[in-house]
């Protein structure tokens, strides 16, 4: 769910970038409310249904995995964007959070 609801929101934070580039601003905000709408309707539950298993702080570096691993494809694949190492370093800063909010469940 929280896959699905990152796709969404990834959506509707960037693609009116490409898509409505010619679009007044207001329009673009509306379209991306409506995406935004099916984000949480996904989000929310899942967010509910993993606060019965992880903190709050657990959940919230789960999400920045699965925005980075969604963001990057769409930035390059959709958006047309060129490949940065810069993505691979902050995929190793927030492998290094995952290891920090995660240690206490390893032990």
């Amino acid at each position: 769910m929280l896959i699905g609801s990152n796709v969404f929101m990834t959506f509707a934070w960037y693609a009116h970038l490409k898509e409505m580039g010619h679009k007044s601003w207001i329009l673009a905000a509306l379209a991306s409310w409506g995406l935004a709408l099916f984000e949480y309707l996904l989000q929310v539950p899942a967010n509910r249904i993993g606060y019965s298993v992880l903190s709050v702080g657990q959940l919230k570096i789960l999400q920045e995995i699965i925005t980075l691993s969604v963001f990057v494809p769409f930035s390059i694949l959709y958006l047309k964007e060129p490949l940065k190492l810069d993505y691979l370093w902050a995929g190793f800063c927030i492998l290094g959070a995952v290891f920090f909010v995660f240690r206490s469940k390893m032990s």
